[in-house]
């Protein structure tokens, strides 16, 4: 298994909103479909703690993935979660991908499909 490592910062028009950072579930599987098909909620109120399913499109390398939500900061806009099992503002993003054997995947990629979804993101901002 193999470890990819990177920081994303990348400067948008729109103020950053709650939603971007803490309704994500909601609007992300509207806006990136071919990505991300829904959420569930599998225990907790979305609080730190929270146990979630994240269903993927049929083209992605994943099915799913469970994650726990780490730590919620309502007054500086920021979230941590890890991944416990597969299946105007400036955002800034630290992912870090273990990559099973067997599975090709590098860093631009990664880097690629992380800036086409931030563009899908701020489109949707800058509409609604």
């Amino acid at each position: 298994m193999g470890v990819i490592t990177y920081d994303m910062e990348i400067s948008s028009s729109v103020p950053t909103p709650n939603a971007l950072v803490f309704d994500a579930d909601t609007f992300i599987p509207k806006i990136m479909p071919q990505a991300v098909k829904n959420v569930e909620i599998l225990e907790g109120d979305d609080s730190v703690g929270t146990m979630k399913l994240i269903y993927f499109d049929k083209g992605s390398q994943c099915k799913s993935a469970k994650h726990r939500v780490d730590a919620l900061d309502t007054k500086n806009l920021t979230h941590s979660y890890s991944i416990v099992a597969d299946g105007g503002c400036i955002c800034k993003n630290r992912s870090i991908y273990h990559i099973k054997d067997g599975v090709e995947m590098s860093e631009e990629k990664i880097q690629g499909r992380e800036r086409e979804g931030h563009s899908d993101v701020q489109g949707y901002l800058e509409a609604n």
